[in-house]
Parts: C-alpha cells; sequence; structure tokens
C-alpha cells in the first residue's frame, strides 16, 4: 500500500514538491523557496490531510487577514468542518484540527497559552520572507522562537534567497534539522518586455540598446535626445493585439487605480455573450453580498461592462471579495490594483503590468526591490492555461535609469534581514517566567545570527533599557509584574498607552462608545491630508482627560532613549466611530469624512481586536468587562462584522 502511494506521489508531484513531501514524511521540518505559481501549496496539503488522519492538529499562519480568510475558504471547501480560524476579529471553529491564524494571533497565544499546542505537529508559515517586514517581522522571530520544539516547521516563500541562512538559524535554537528545498524554474517561464518613448521592446537588449538614460548634464552620461511620453492606451492594445489578456496592472496609489480603470473604458474588451454572463454575475454576487445599493459598487458598474475593474485596500472587504470572484471567472479581462493583490491572494492572469518600478518605502520612494518585483510578477501565467507569462514594465527615464531597471530585473534578490524590535508585551510576559534571565532569549534571534559584535551590544541594551524603564513606570516591582504590568501583558501594540489609562483610572470611567472613541484615536495612522479635522466638545473632554496618562509614559521612553515611542492618540476617526456606535449606516459615514470606506472597516475591526484583548485581560473588573461588551456589540455589526461575512461568504 505505502509503495503506490508513493507511485502515485511520483505520477501528481514535481521534483521539488516530492523532496518536500519525502522530508515531511521523515518528520523533518522543511523551508520551500520556489517561484510564485510553482505549488507550494500542494506541500502544505499534503501535510494538512496527514495531520488529519493521524488526528493530529496543523496551524497554518499568514501575514494578513485576507490571506487568511482566503485559506480558510480554499481549506474549508476541502476539509469541511476540520478548518477553523483565529484572526483577531474572527473566530470560527478555533480547536478545529486544521488552524488557520495570523501569525500576531499565532504568536499572542504562544506566550500566553503554549499549552493549547500540545496536540500541534506541525506549524505552516506561510510568506515567511515577511521575517524582514519592518512592521512585522518581529512577530514572525517570536513564533519561530518560542514555538515548542514537538513541532514541526513547513516555510514557504517566493522570495528568501538566503534560504540555508534562516534554515541554520531555526536548526540551532530547535536542535533539530531542517531541510532546504530551492526551486529555480517556474512552471510557466516569464517573459520580460518594456514600454519606453511608447515603444515596446521585447527584451532588456532591445530597451538598453535604443533608450539613454536623462542627465542634467552634469554627470558627464549621455542625455536621451528624445522623450515621448508612454501611452496606457497604446500598451493595451498591444495586449489585446497579441491576446495576452486577462492582465493585472499594478500600480502603487489607490487614486492611480481608479484613474486608469476609467480612463480606458474606452476599450471593450468582451463578446455579447461574455458581457451578459459578466452583469448577471455581477448582479448576483452584489446581491449576495448586499451591495446592490452601495455606492462603490455602482460606480464599478461602468467599468465591468467593459471587462475592466479595479482593486484595492480602499475597498469595502465584501466589495474586494466580489471583484476577486468576477477576475477569477476570467470574464474581467484588465483590473487595476495595488500590490496587496500580489501576496498570496490566488488570482493569476496571463500578463502583469507595472505603473512604475519605483515606490513609497517608509519614508521615501526608491527603485522597487528586486524580491518585491518578483512577488508581484509572479502573478503571471496561470499553469495548466499558459505556456508562458509576460510581464511589461512602463519605463520613464526621467525617473528611473536604465542600469536600476537591469538591477531590479536581472540582479540577486535582496536577502531576508531581520528587524527585530520586541515588543513590550512580549518582554512582560518574559519577564513573568524568566525574571532577568530573560536576556538569554536575545542569543535565540535571528538578528543575533546575523549581526556582528556592535549590532548585537547595541540590540541587547536597548533590551536592558526598556525592562529599566518598565521598572521605573511601574510595570516591575520585586521581581513580580504589579497589576498594571499584567494588563499590559495582554494589549499587543498599544499596550502601554492603555496600560497608562488603566493604572490612571480613566478606563474605567469611559462609556462604551467613549472606549471606542479612544481605541481609534489609538489605532488610526494619518495620512498627509488626514491630519487636521473639527472635534466635537465631547471629543475634546475625552482628549484632555487622556492625554497625560499616554504624555507620561512617551516622556519616560525618550529619557530612557527608547525609540520608536509609544504611539499617542489621533482623533480623526473620532465623528464616524461615535456615530457608528450609535447605529448610524454605514453608508452614511463616508460623509462625514475623507477616508476611505475599506480603511474605515479595517480601522474599527483593529478596535473590535483591542476591545477582545481586553475583555481577556485578567485585571478588567466584572463592571468594566460590561463596558467592553456593549462597546463590542456598538461597533461589530453589520459591514464591519468580519466574522459573519466570512461564515456567508463561504
Amino acid at each position: 500500500m505505502r509503495f503506490l502511494f508513493y507511485n502515485f506521489l511520483n505520477m501528481i508531484y514535481d521534483a521539488f514538491q516530492k523532496n518536500a513531501i519525502s522530508c515531511a514524511e521523515k518528520n523533518q521540518s522543511v523551508i520551500v523557496y520556489a517561484p510564485t505559481g510553482a505549488g507550494k501549496t500542494a506541500i502544505a496539503e499534503h501535510i494538512i490531510t496527514q495531520c488529519i488522519a493521524q488526528n493530529q492538529q496543523v496551524i497554518y499562519t499568514s501575514p494578513i487577514k485576507a490571506l487568511s480568510n482566503q485559506k480558510f475558504r480554499d481549506f474549508t471547501a476541502i476539509y469541511g468542518e476540520k478548518v477553523g480560524i483565529l484572526t483577531g476579529d474572527v473566530s470560527i471553529n478555533a480547536h478545529a484540527p486544521v488552524l488557520i491564524m495570523t501569525t500576531e494571533i499565532f504568536r499572542n497565544c504562544l506566550l500566553e497559552d503554549p499549552q493549547r499546542f500540545s496536540r500541534v505537529a506541525w506549524l505552516i508559515l506561510d510568506e515567511v520572507h515577511y521575517l524582514d517586514d519592518p512592521e512585522r517581522g518581529t512577530v514572525w522571530e517570536e513564533s519561530i522562537i518560542f514555538c515548542p520544539t514537538h513541532i514541526r516547521f513547513l516555510a514557504l516563500s517566493a522570495t528568501i534567497p538566503n534560504t540555508k541562512e534562516i534554515a541554520a538559524w531555526i536548526s540551532k535554537i530547535h536542535k533539530q534539522p531542517i531541510q532546504t528545498i530551492v526551486e529555480q524554474n517556474r512552471p510557466v517561464p516569464l517573459h520580460h518586455s518594456f514600454q519606453c518613448n511608447n515603444r515596446i521592446f521585447s527584451n532588456f537588449g532591445d530597451l538598453a540598446r535604443n533608450c539613454v538614460d536623462f542627465s542634467d548634464g552634469k554627470s558627464g552620461r549621455k542625455k536621451s535626445k528624445y522623450f515621448v511620453p508612454n501611452k496606457i492606451s497604446s500598451l493595451i492594445q498591444h495586449l489585446k493585439d497579441k491576446e495576452q489578456l486577462p492582465a493585472i496592472y499594478f500600480a502603487f496609489s489607490r487614486k492611480r487605480c481608479e484613474e486608469l480603470a476609467f480612463k480606458n473604458t474606452g476599450f471593450n474588451f468582451l463578446s455579447f455573450d461574455e458581457k451578459r454572463k459578466l452583469e448577471e454575475l455581477f448582479s448576483l454576487l452584489l446581491k449576495k453580498f448586499c451591495l446592490e445599493n452601495e455606492p462603490s459598487a455602482k460606480k464599478l458598474w461602468p467599468l465591468v461592462k467593459h471587462g475592466i475593474a479595479y482593486h484595492h485596500a480602499g475597498l469595502l472587504p465584501s466589495l474586494k471579495e466580489v471583484i476577486e470572484r468576477l477576475f477569477t471567472s476570467r470574464l474581467i479581462k484588465m483590473i487595476f490594483t495595488t500590490e496587496t493583490f500580489a501576496l498570496g491572494i490566488n488570482m493569476p492572469a496571463k500578463t502583469v503590468v507595472f505603473d512604475e518600478l519605483k515606490k513609497f518605502y517608509g519614508y521615501s520612494y526608491a527603485a522597487l526591490r528586486s524580491r518585491d518585483y518578483y512577488q508581484i510578477a509572479g502573478r503571471a501565467g496561470r499553469r495548466g492555461i499558459d505556456s508562458k507569462g509576460f510581464v511589461y514594465c512602463r519605463i520613464n527615464l526621467r525617473h528611473i535609469q536604465i542600469k536600476q531597471v537591469k538591477q531590479i530585473i536581472l540582479g540577486q534578490p535582496e536577502p531576508i534581514i531581520s528587524q527585530f524590535n520586541i515588543s513590550y508585551a512580549t518582554l512582560l510576559h518574559l519577564y513573568k517566567k524568566w525574571h532577568d534571565q530573560l536576556y538569554a532569549i536575545y542569543p535565540l534571534t535571528l538578528h543575533f545570527f546575523q549581526s556582528a559584535k556592535r549590532q548585537r551590544h547595541n540590540a541587547l541594551s536597548l533590551l536592558r533599557l526598556k525592562i529599566k524603564m518598565l521598572k521605573d513606570a511601574g510595570y516591575i516591582q520585586n521581581s513580580q509584574l504589579t497589576v498594571k504590568g499584567i494588563f499590559a501583558s495582554f494589549i499587543y501594540g498599544y499596550e502601554l498607552p492603555m496600560a497608562e489609562l488603566y493604572a490612571a483610572g480613566v478606563l474605567e470611567k469611559l462609556s462604551s462608545i467613549d472606549l471606542n472613541i479612544v481605541l481609534a484615536a489609538l489605532v488610526f495612522e494619518p495620512r498627509k491630508n488626514q491630519l487636521h479635522v473639527r472635534f466635537s466638545h465631547d471629543v475634546l473632554k475625552i482628549h484632555r482627560l487622556i492625554f497625560p496618562a499616554i504624555k507620561n509614559i512617551v516622556k519616560k521612553e525618550q529619557k530612557y532613549h527608547i525609540y520608536p515611542l509609544s504611539k499617542e492618540p489621533n482623533f480623526f476617526l473620532a465623528p464616524i466611530i461615535e456615530k457608528w456606535s450609535r447605529g448610524e449606516k454605514f453608508s452614511h459615514l463616508c460623509s462625514f469624512t475623507n477616508i476611505d470606506e475599506g480603511e474605515i472597516v479595517r480601522y474599527f475591526r483593529m478596535v473590535i481586536q483591542i476591545l477582545r484583548q481586553l475583555l481577556f485581560a485578567p485585571a478588567v473588573n466584572k463592571d468594566f468587562k460590561i463596558t467592553i461588551k456593549d462597546a463590542l456589540n456598538m461597533i461589530n455589526r453589520d459591514e464591519i462584522d468580519a466574522e459573519k461575512q466570512l461564515r456567508e461568504g463561504i
């Protein structure tokens, strides 16, 4: 029987998949580095199937909620009720054999109750290159470091060139071998073309020979003789003529995506029959998700009739789901989207177009990293459908140089570099267990593994300063967590501002609506056009109530030279979260703010996540728990209720 099973494997799997599965069968952890679309998920599905058969539990983690939700839908279609999900704002079948979690939630559970994972045999880390994400990287390191030693790892990524280094780190801290499987070849090869000076060049050599970088005349470089603006209509006509649709057009701003979509309604990509089918499907999906009267859905109608759509984080999650389903129907031929569409979500096309090869990285615009380029380009080419995937880069030589284009496309992908910066909540959990011996944790980090002596010294010094500050601020006394310290250890991301408000007795004085306003002020990150808003008298009163306590902890961080500082509140969302908490319809909220609908949903769901953390924090009294539950009921409804939408969307 076993012989027949392995013969079956040989028939249906590629060589790298068989190698990874063979390692898993030997109970060996595995890191798989393979191009997007190569079939990494098939390895995960094999392990999941084996765990279910052997009555073992498996955890599947992903970096973002949207990807977790998609995996929940995908795996539920395969494994039925054996699948559950935990993402902070969603909890469905939380003790299922196959449990999908965001990495943050997995890390939190490891710190709070590691015994709950006693039956877990495998941890699947999807998109493990998030180890070097500036905001989330630390969470990934902590998830690996604190994972129980009996659990095996399957780590998956399309962009992790230093695979062996990461494997060596994991092997060292867990005292177990971890195999590396590297697959360089894509099942559907990519062909890279360029639009420059409104001409199409079919390879990099033709681009370099025919287009010369601009210069200011001081550097000594040649200056281009002619400049012709790239017309998007020329490129799209080329794709249509060459039968290279459907295409995903990536732009790096929401506004740009919508502008480009409407700019190209002169194209009609659909036959009469396709148009009829697409309109019927769109109507059906809008009805299913209760979006028939939603203005943002109505706005899409003129585009959908032409086989065009756009997709970005500013849209309602339910509307994004509709657009994704339209795209997978293969009736949408051109979708304009931001880079979030490239992350894990299984939406391949024949062609990918880059609007430009520069994007905003934290503080400035810079040329795309090679890793980011191939993460996005990997959406081109559908396995089993296309023999080749096509990638087009729109090049404006006033903004980017030929040598930069060459580096992006032909250079080596950037290695994964640790972004370790341990949170206060994690430190408090560690101190509770290990006291001052917690500094022995740092040598287990990827940061320590990769760093030189001075970098290690600086990182350890920062840890000591954080502990010293926590002691000074009353979170730790006599080598024990205080009540305030215990409270803070359960509030991830906003632990110190919330703990200061708790210790000052401010939180218990708030009504449920006021509590929602305060939490929205803590989670909100303003854009440049969102810095000023007129506040009501009640909001100003709340601001005066909470500001002294939060300012106090920021001063202590400055005193100990701890950066980044804890976030200070911004009340930009106050008017709309107050109206929502009082029962206002979601469709009316946008008339009171310039924030995109999807952004409103995201921030409100972040508030829900903190409310749930508050609800289970051991230091919270019964009366305040009633306030928290009321706040949750006020906000977690209709368009904001992620769990309801996920259940209904299956």
